[in-house]
């Protein structure tokens, strides 16, 4: 029987071909939602009522127009899509990691795809 070093040397840990932390992370997060079948956020149609679940990414409030609002980053592995919750300046229970289910419309503003004030439910 071989020992672990004679099957994989030590340069071989840091080849190009190991998976990158993003992809660990996708692959973590791809696995984390699978049972749900939902709707992929890669798949996700713009303009039509979807449902869809992440984890979120970032959060941070960004006045629009002068009013308050939060934005939320969430990714399921397969893709982004921000959250903007109109009106607000804090979300009680939502924070970094959480898991949730999103309802709602997504369009396009520039290179991010976005979804206004979601109907939404955190996740255990």
């Amino acid at each position: 029987m071989k020992g672990w070093s004679q099957h994989m040397g030590l340069r071989d840990l840091f080849t190009r071909d190991s998976p990158s932390k993003e992809d660990l992370v996708a692959e973590r997060l791809c696995e984390r939602f699978e049972d749900l079948h939902m709707l992929s956020l890669a798949d996700m149609p713009l303009r039509q009522r979807v449902d869809v679940c992440g984890e979120i990414r970032r959060m941070s409030v960004k006045p629009r127009s002068g009013i308050p609002a939060v934005e939320v980053e969430i990714s399921d592995g397969t893709g982004e899509l921000t959250l903007v919750f109109y009106g607000r300046s804090q979300m009680p229970g939502i924070g970094h990691n959480r898991a949730l289910t999103v309802s709602g419309v997504a369009f396009r503003e520039g290179s991010r795809r976005v979804m206004l004030n979601p109907a939404y439910r955190l996740l255990p």
